[in-house]
């Protein structure tokens, strides 16, 4: 994290004080949520069956969404029709696209815990009215976690002397690997806002792969073999219309986390995690400072500015779970402190005795989780131990990425949330 760069970043935020910008509307701001929150009965289910990897029953479920309104799809039609022009433009100027309509899917583990909502689009082409394609809304997070996930790690990144304006542009290549996968809404946000990002996914169990791409809309020709070929050999001509640019830097793995990451020996720039079960845990081996899992995700982490941030649940969730005066509750009180163990676990092996390198947790917005970020940030000289300097930082580089990736929601309100250091 190079705090100079407050001095001389070519990001400096007073390149942006003579702009206006209009904030795009945010169709994953949490008011929407009451669309998608209810039950069965408010909804209907497009697929359920029954996990062989200790995930229970998995069901995605559909829910009608409010926005983009209809007077908005003619746009959307639009944009179809160019893109299928310029993929077949002998032939493309007479096709036209007709917009079906759109939803909220929402993927969930034994009927109780909602895994992952994502948006999206319904549509045909007028000549085949009767193939209808999914596609997935990219700029929709509709989980406040996921929002806080990517406002910290790319402010984070950002803060390290690592050029991400140029990943940004195609420019450079980021490597990026996010480990569990649910409908696919984070690591295709990334691909598709981050033109030099090139990602990897893990998913341990084939029925959520298979969930996402037929029924959350998330692109097929992501999908690898155990051989690291892709399962298609080409895309479709409906899949090159919707995903051509962004498909082909997704690669979709059906893997315990454990053992890809021993099997291969990548280096990421950026590694996201969030891989509760079907139980709602999150597994200790992905954890435990004694795992070869994190041990060997040590050695596959930039040494200069790799940035691993995860997904957990947040400690009063586990503590208000249990009445103070149950026979649990003194056997839970410990537990109390699981954010800051996995923090402590995590920030011991990815980051040493490194003085320099940083790592902090912050609470998410509306829901009960947070967000813990652990960086390699080398040759800072221990400033990081300074709170105020690092938050506001933070809060600078997220205000750049902000503009520049033109996001539909504030990222420093993610980030200043119960800000603390793991010293």
């Amino acid at each position: 994290m190079g705090y100079k760069a407050l001095r001389s970043s070519r990001w400096n935020i007073r390149r942006f004080c003579t702009a206006v910008r209009r904030r795009i509307e945010d169709e994953g701001d949490w008011t929407y949520s009451s669309e998608w929150w209810g039950n069965e009965s408010d909804g209907y289910t497009v697929l359920r069956s029954t996990s062989d990897k200790g995930n229970g029953v998995i069901s995605v479920l559909g829910y009608p969404s409010s926005r983009p309104s209809r007077e908005r799809w003619p746009e959307m039609e639009r944009w179809l029709q160019q893109r299928f022009a310029d993929i077949h433009p002998s032939y493309g100027a007479n096709e036209r696209f007709r917009v079906l309509g759109y939803q909220w899917r929402t993927l969930r583990f034994n009927d109780d815990t909602r895994q992952s909502t994502v948006k999206i689009m319904a549509a045909c082409r007028e000549s085949q009215p009767g193939s209808v394609c999914f596609m997935q809304q990219a700029h929709c997070l509709a989980i406040p976690y996921l929002k806080s996930m990517v406002s910290t790690g790319l402010a984070t990144i950002a803060s390290c002397n690592y050029d991400l304006l140029s990943t940004i542009h195609g420019k450079k290549t980021m490597n990026i690997l996010c480990i569990g996968h649910g409908g696919g809404s984070l690591p295709l946000f990334l691909a598709s806002k981050i033109q030099g990002a090139v990602v990897h996914i893990v998913e341990i169990d084939p029925l959520v792969i298979s969930a996402s791409v037929q029924a959350m809309g998330f692109p097929s020709f992501s999908v690898m073999t155990t051989s690291g070929d892709r399962a298609l050999s080409k895309p479709d001509t409906i899949n090159e219309v919707l995903w051509k640019g962004i498909h082909e830097r997704l690669n979709l793995y059906e893997s315990d986390a454990e053992n890809f990451i021993l099997e291969n020996n990548n280096l990421y720039d950026m590694v996201f995690i969030d891989a509760y079960d079907g139980d709602d845990i999150f597994p200790r081996k992905l954890w435990d400072p004694d795992s070869p899992f994190v041990k060997a995700l040590s050695d596959q982490l930039h040494p200069q500015h790799g940035t691993v941030v995860v997904n957990l649940h947040s400690d009063s969730e586990i503590l208000n779970s249990v009445q103070p005066g149950s026979f649990f509750y003194p056997q839970l009180q410990p537990m109390g402190n699981y954010v800051s163990r996995i923090g402590r676990a995590y920030k011991d092996v990815l980051l040493g005795s490194g003085s320099s390198d940083l790592a902090y947790i912050v609470s998410v917005p509306w829901v009960c989780n947070s967000t813990l970020v652990v960086c390699r940030a080398l040759g800072m000289g221990g400033r990081y131990y300074d709170r105020d300097l690092v938050l506001n930082t933070l809060i600078t580089k997220s205000l750049e990425i902000e503009f520049v990736l033109n996001l539909p929601f504030p990222c420093f309100q993610y980030i200043k949330r119960d800000f603390m250091l793991i010293d």
